[in-house]
């Protein structure tokens, strides 16, 4: 506080008769060293803040796969947590040190980092794909799903195989942050956000904004936390509970249109984009709505009669492959949009850099940024033996764990990381769209044609994990590194809190995958942990290897539809005017209820319907509390899914199912 503060008045005091290096150079000394930055009571603050969102990110991996940007959230609760903290010790007279806004960062860094693990991990795509009842839902009979290819979930191999491939990301793009943030000036835009709530955060005006979130944030915890709870009375059997209420009657209720009071998609509604809400309703209506009933229809002509549901060549075939479609075209567009304007950009800043390099137009401000985030420089060489120490693991045990992934593929996928990596985290600055997932495909399918029929699958699925988790988290560390060098952070408290948040994610990860595995029936196509995008890569992988004789009828025509639908709507939306271009529907998240069913967008609808009429009663506090109250209701609700699995595990069923049937 006391920084800022000064900082304000010698500005207007000191600036004008120099050049502004002497107050600079004192702001910069009162900044708290790196090592200060990272604080015991902010590790125990990110541990707790990464178990919760940790299950919350497993739970929506699980039923939807469709995860929000959680970063602003993240920086909300490390907030409360230590905020409540050190009220508690000054309530019982110990002394604490002052709460900064550096390691207010820290310990979002390290919280991210660490529910990161869960979604760059695969356990609701990649390695769930790998177990024998999405190889039993794939169909033991379709010729590239290899008898034996599957492997079972476990803690052991699974935490074995996070530690030895989720590290390498950190250290691949660390020698080009500089260039990332300083040079190119990239935007980040999750970065700049929670920049600005920490910012925010710790200014000597915040202190009754600040109280109000955390109040709304307790407020609506409770709540979500309390109605889990009464909710899991009413759930004692099949399809129970409020979850299944057949809010516009039963026939809309066997196509899933209904409601089902779930305070963790409200709330993921809440902070997702109208546009993303609206297009996963349309999906819903477009599929289940529509197409479903039709082809439906079609039983014993384009699919036959007898097949069990649960095969590719039944219903569940266009289900499955038609979102794949919608996915992938939808993943080309962006990547040669990002592309492109990522080749534009980089001639355009190269120019700009060029032009200002003596800094002579630059702020005060931007230029104790700039030096605190080249002061606090990593060496190179850090970074490269790190890489290549990671990699030689990697290399070495992947092939022992998966002996169908040679040893020259994960080679090969390492030498080509940075390269992909970089492309995706400058495509991310641009865009703030982290494209891993497809460069993840594009190592699915190339891994699964390669190994074969008998190797193709496995390969596939652990080639595309490897990339993805390289990708991913080197974008996601210049998210960070674009938040720190905001707050003055120092990119070795960032890099060492991404560590240890990767490491505790690495623990914490599988074991909060296997809260749900082993309470609840995950993969189950008509539960409620439907696990959509496991189903979705095997199938990928299975495409890989056995090409398009895999597909049902008329399916092949179906998927060209849709591919070109979702490449031709985002070329509309980017092209045409804003006021027809903000209603074209995102292709990525209509995929999703193709497989899944509509109530999830019913729930996030409302989150969005709540939002719009928040900002036309109240258009002053709607901003300022939206992700306080949203981060409540998913965390209050998602907390709820540890005692709730914990019952379950010990067969402690609810007393009452409470269920709804026709009067005929």
């Amino acid at each position: 506080m006391e920084e800022i503060r000064e900082r304000k008045q010698n500005e207007s005091e000191e600036f004008d008769v120099s050049d502004g290096k002497p107050q600079e150079e004192e702001i910069l000394r009162k900044i708290p060293p790196w090592r200060s930055q990272l604080t015991v009571r902010g590790l125990v603050a990110s541990f707790l803040i990464g178990i919760i969102y940790s299950i919350i990110v497993q739970k929506i991996s699980l039923t939807t796969g469709l995860t929000p940007t959680l970063n602003v959230s993240a920086a909300l609760l490390s907030y409360i947590f230590i905020k409540g903290w050190t009220k508690l010790l000054g309530k019982f007279g110990f002394n604490y040190a002052p709460f900064t806004k550096q390691e207010n960062t820290v310990i979002q860094t390290c919280a991210v980092a660490c529910y990161s693990v869960s979604i760059a991990g695969g356990f609701g795509s990649f390695l769930l794909g790998l177990n024998k009842k999405t190889y039993d839902l794939a169909g033991p009979a379709t010729p590239g799903n290899t008898p034996g290819s599957y492997k079972e979930p476990g803690i052991g191999w699974m935490t074995g195989f996070l530690f030895v491939t989720g590290f390498v990301g950190l250290f691949s793009l660390i020698p080009l942050r500089k260039i990332m943030i300083i040079d190119y000036k990239l935007a980040y835009p999750s970065g700049i956000a929670t920049a600005v709530l920490i910012n925010g955060f710790h200014t000597p005006k915040a202190d009754k904004m600040a109280k109000e979130q955390v109040r709304g944030f307790a407020k609506f915890f409770s709540f979500s936390f309390l109605w889990g709870f009464f909710q899991w009375f009413y759930t004692g059997g099949d399809q129970c509970g409020f979850a299944q209420f057949p809010t516009f009657g039963l026939q809309a209720w066997k196509q899933s249109f209904f409601f089902d009071f779930s305070m963790t998609y409200i709330g993921a509604g809440m902070i997702c984009s109208h546009l993303v809400n609206l297009s996963t309703l349309f999906g819903s209506v477009l599929s289940w709505g529509v197409m479903w009933p039709l082809i439906r229809g079609q039983k014993g002509e384009w699919y036959p009669a007898t097949i069990k549901e649960g095969s590719m060549k039944s219903l569940t075939g266009y289900k499955v492959f038609i979102s794949i479609a919608l996915i992938l075209g939808d993943g080309l567009y962006n990547f040669l949009k990002v592309m492109y304007l990522s080749s534009r950009s980089i001639k355009g800043t190269i120019k700009v850099s060029n032009e200002v390099a003596d800094g002579s137009t630059q702020s005060l401000e931007d230029r104790q940024r700039n030096e605190l985030f080249v002061r606090e420089s990593i060496p190179i060489w850090v970074a490269c033996v790190g890489y290549v120490l990671f990699s030689i693991v990697s290399i070495i045990a992947i092939p022992f764990m998966f002996p169908q992934l040679k040893w020259y593929y994960v080679v090969v996928a390492y030498v080509l990381a940075p390269f992909l990596g970089f492309s995706n985290a400058y495509g991310a600055g641009l865009t703030d769209m982290n494209m891993a997932y497809n460069y993840g495909k594009v190592a699915l399918f190339a891994l699964a044609a390669i190994g074969g029929k008998d190797s193709g699958v496995i390969a596939g699925l652990i080639g595309c994990g490897l990339v993805k988790q390289i990708v991913y988290i080197s974008s996601d560390l210049m998210h960070d590194f674009k938040a720190g060098h905001l707050t003055l952070t120092s990119p070795r408290s960032m890099v060492v809190s991404q560590a240890v948040g990767t490491a505790m994610g690495c623990v914490i990860a599988p074991l909060a995958f296997f809260l749900f595995y082993k309470a609840f029936d995950i993969g189950n196509p008509d539960g409620e942990y439907k696990a959509p995008y496991a189903l979705i890569y095997r199938n990928m992988a299975i495409l890989g290897v056995e090409g398009f004789s895999a597909l049902p009828n008329h399916c092949l025509q179906l998927c060209y539809g849709f591919f070109a639908f979702a490449f031709l709507a985002n070329l509309v939306r980017d092209l045409s005017p804003t006021k027809i271009g903000k209603w074209v529907p995102l292709p990525m998240a209509m995929a999703v209820p193709f497989l899944v069913g509509a109530s999830f967008a019913i729930d996030m609808s409302i989150g969005s319907l709540i939002v719009f009429l928040w900002h036309k009663i109240d258009s002053k506090k709607a901003p300022l509390m939206i992700y306080a109250v949203a981060s409540g209701l998913m965390c209050g609700e998602g907390l709820w899914v540890l005692p709730a699995s914990i019952l379950g595990l010990a067969k402690v069923k609810p007393p009452i199912c409470m269920k709804f049937v026709s009067s005929e």
